[in-house]
C-alpha cells in the first residue's frame, strides 16, 4: 500500500502465517513489540511518520518507504503512514532546531555535517529544541571538479588528475555554491580551508583572499549543470557530487560533464540517517521510525542507491563506470577529514563575512610623505593604491565603494577631495562602471601627492558622510589609510575628535572605522583610540605585502564589527 494512497482512519485486518505466529509465541514478550511494528490486527487511525531527504536521494527513500508500507506497519493499532519530503540539508537544518509545525522526525541529509550543524544550534536553545541522533550513513558520493569535457581534456583530463588549484587559481574561471544553501558548496569550504587555512584551522589572508575571489561566482549547482548545457564554451568549472554527474549525463543521453577526482584529496557526501526526537512525538513514533530505518538499510535499498549512481558506504562504486563514456570512473578517492562542528560553524561564519555587500569609503593619504620607499622599493602611495586595487577586485558589482583623497587643503575649505562618489561598483558612472573609476582613481593617486597629513578633520568627515547616508542592508564602513600622524594644526585635536565620534557613534548605524598606518611613522596609538571609539580596527602596515593582508583581514572581520 502507498503511503500517498493509504486514507487515513481506515481499518485493517492482517493475516500472519502460522509459521510466523509459532515464531513470535516462542520469542516472548520481547518479540510481540516487533511485531507491532510491522504487522498486527485491526488498526484504527494512523500514525503519520514524516522523513525529510536530500533531493538527490529521494527516489531511493521513496521506493524504501513503498517497500515498508507494503508490510502493512502498525504500532499501537495505528497504521504507519510514511511521508517523503525532498528538501535540502542546509534548509532542514536551519529550520530543524526551531520549526514547530509538522517538522520530520526522521532525515537523510546528504552530509553529516548539516546533521551536527543542527545538531550544534538545537544545543544551545534548551529542552524545547529537538535531539538528533546521527546514524550511519546509507551510501556516499565524493565532491569533484567538475566541468565541460573538452574543458577538462584541456587540463589533462581524465588521465590526470585536476587538482583544486585549478579552481583557486585566480586566472581560471570557476564557480562555486552557496555553502550556508548547498552542501556542494559547503563541503567545497571545507576543502579550501584545508587546503589554504592556517596550521590550527583558522582562516588567513590566502584563504580569505580566495573566498572572495570564488564568492563573486556563487551559483547554484543547478545553475552549473544548466551552463554546461546550454555553452559549453563559456561554462566555468564547478563542484558537484559524483551521483549528480553521472545523473546529468544520463539524462542527457551523453557525455557532457567530465568528473574529476583531486589527488590532493576530497570531501565525501555521506547521507546518514538522522532521528529526530522530540517531546512532543506520537506515541510509537520510535517504534515507527526503527522499523522504516531496517527499510532504508536493506539490500534492496542499498541496490537502489548503487543503481542511481552513489557509492556504498565504504566508497565502492558500481562496476562498469567508464569516465570517456559517463563522466566518471568510480575511481578510488583519498578522503580528506570532515571538519567538526565548530568548524563547519566557523567556516560558515567567514563565508557569510567576506560575501556580505560592502558600503566603504576608501579614505587614502596622499600627503608629501607618501612618496617614501618601502621594503620592496614602492612608494607609500604605490602600495597602498596597489593593495587597495587587488582588494577592489574582489568585490561583487553589488558593493558600493567611493574613493576620496586627502592632505592639507586638498581642496579649500576642506582638507579632502571626493575622486568617486559612492555606489555600487557595477553602476556606470559616464561611459564607464564605478569599478573601473575607482581604478583609474587609485592609478592617479600619485600626482595628487604634497601637503600635510589632515587627519583629524578628514576622518570626522569621512565618519558623518556615512552616518548620514547609512544603508541598513550593507555592512558600512570607513577605511582610510594614512603614513603619518596630524599635523594640521588648524583642524579639531584628536581629544575632539574622540569626543565627536563617541558622542555622534549609533550602535543601530554603526560607521566601524579600519584605520591603516604605513610604515613606522604612523601615529598607530592615535589611529588604534580613533578605530576603538567606533567599534572598527587599527593596523599597521610595515612592509608594502602587509598593506594586502590587512584590508583582506578588515573584510573578513565586517560582520562582527563593532563587536569583533
Amino acid at each position: 500500500m502507498s503511503a500517498r494512497s493509504e486514507r487515513p482512519g481506515r481499518a485493517r485486518r492482517i493475516a500472519l502465517p502460522l509459521g510466523a505466529l509459532v515464531g513470535v509465541l516462542a520469542a516472548g514478550a520481547t518479540a510481540v513489540v516487533a511485531l507491532k511494528a510491522t504487522s498486527g490486527p485491526d488498526c484504527t487511525g494512523t500514525l503519520p511518520l514524516k522523513v525529510a531527504t536530500t533531493p538527490a536521494a529521494e527516489a531511493v527513500v521513496r521506493g524504501a518507504a513503498d517497500d515498508y508500507q507494503a508490510t502493512q506497519p502498525v504500532v499501537d493499532g495505528r497504521c504507519v503512514q510514511v511521508q517523503v519530503e525532498a528538501r535540502t540539508a542546509a534548509d532542514v537544518a536551519h529550520e530543524l532546531p526551531t520549526a514547530r509545525i509538522n517538522p520530520p522526525v526522521m532525515w537523510v541529509p546528504d552530509s553529516t555535517m548539516w546533521a551536527e550543524e543542527a545538531q550544534r544550534q538545537s544545543a544551545s536553545l534548551g529542552a524545547e529544541a529537538p535531539a538528533l541522533e546521527v546514524g550511519e550513513p546509507l551510501a556516499g558520493s565524493p565532491l569533484v571538479i567538475a566541468g565541460p569535457a573538452e574543458k577538462l581534456r584541456g587540463l589533462g583530463w581524465p588521465s590526470t588528475s585536476v587538482a583544486w588549484a585549478s579552481v583557486l587559481a585566480p586566472g581560471v574561471e570557476a564557480a562555486v555554491s552557496d555553502p550556508t544553501t548547498s552542501t556542494e558548496g559547503l563541503a567545497t569550504l571545507a576543502v579550501i580551508r584545508a587546503r589554504l587555512g592556517n596550521a590550527d584551522g583558522t582562516p588567513n589572508q590566502e584563504l580569505i583572499g580566495s573566498l572572495m575571489r570564488i564568492g563573486r561566482n556563487a551559483v547554484t549547482v543547478r545553475d552549473s549543470f544548466n551552463r554546461v548545457g546550454q555553452d559549453e564554451g563559456s561554462a566555468p568549472l564547478f563542484t558537484a557530487s559524483e551521483q549528480a554527474v553521472l545523473a546529468a549525463n544520463r539524462a542527457a543521453g551523453g557525455l557532457r560533464v567530465a568528473a574529476s577526482y583531486p589527488a590532493e584529496g576530497t570531501m565525501l557526501l555521506d547521507y546518514p540517517v538522522v532521528r529526530i526526537k522530540r517531546a512532543s512525538d506520537q506515541p510509537g513514533t520510535g517504534v515507527a521510525a526503527s522499523g522504516f530505518e531496517q527499510a532504508l538499510r536493506s539490500a534492496k535499498t542499498r541496490e537502489r542507491f548503487v543503481d542511481a549512481g552513489f557509492r556504498t558506504p565504504d566508497g565502492q562504486a558500481a562496476a562498469g563506470l567508464s569516465a570517456e563514456r559517463d563522466g566518471v570512473g568510480g575511481d578510488a578517492v583519498n578522503a580528506m577529514p570532515k571538519p567538526s562542528p565548530a568548524e563547519v560553524s566557523e567556516l560558515l561564519g567567514t563565508w557569510g563575512a567576506v560575501s556580505l555587500d560592502s558600503r566603504m569609503l576608501a579614505v587614502l593619504d596622499v600627503s608629501g610623505s607618501m612618496t617614501e620607499l618601502m621594503g620592496n622599493g614602492q612608494t607609500r602611495m604605490a602600495a597602498a593604491s596597489e593593495a587597495a586595487l587587488t582588494a577592489l577586485g574582489m568585490l561583487p558589482d553589488t558593493s558600493e565603494i567611493g574613493l576620496w583623497a586627502f592632505s592639507t587643503n586638498k581642496r579649500p575649505p576642506n582638507d579632502w577631495v571626493e575622486l568617486v562618489p559612492l555606489g555600487p561598483l557595477g553602476e556606470v558612472l559616464g561611459s564607464a562602471p564605478r569599478r573601473t573609476r575607482l581604478q583609474q582613481g587609485a592609478k592617479g593617486l600619485a600626482a595628487l601627492v604634497g601637503g600635510g597629513t589632515a587627519l583629524n578633520d578628514t576622518t570626522l568627515a569621512a565618519f558623518r558622510r556615512m552616518q548620514s547616508t547609512y544603508d541598513p542592508e550593507k555592512i558600512n564602513s570607513v577605511v582610510l589609510i594614512t603614513d603619518g600622524r596630524n599635523d594640521d594644526y588648524a583642524s579639531i585635536t584628536t581629544a575632539q575628535l574622540l569626543q565627536a565620534l563617541e558622542s555622534e557613534s549609533d550602535p543601530a548605524r554603526p560607521i566601524p572605522l579600519i584605520m591603516v598606518g604605513l610604515g613606522q611613522e604612523a601615529d598607530m596609538e592615535a589611529l588604534q583610540e580613533i578605530s576603538s571609539a567606533t567599534g572598527g580596527k587599527a593596523y599597521q602596515a610595515l612592509e608594502a605585502a602587509d598593506i594586502r593582508s590587512v584590508l583582506l583581514d578588515a573584510i573578513s572581520q565586517r560582520r562582527c564589527r563593532p563587536n569583533c
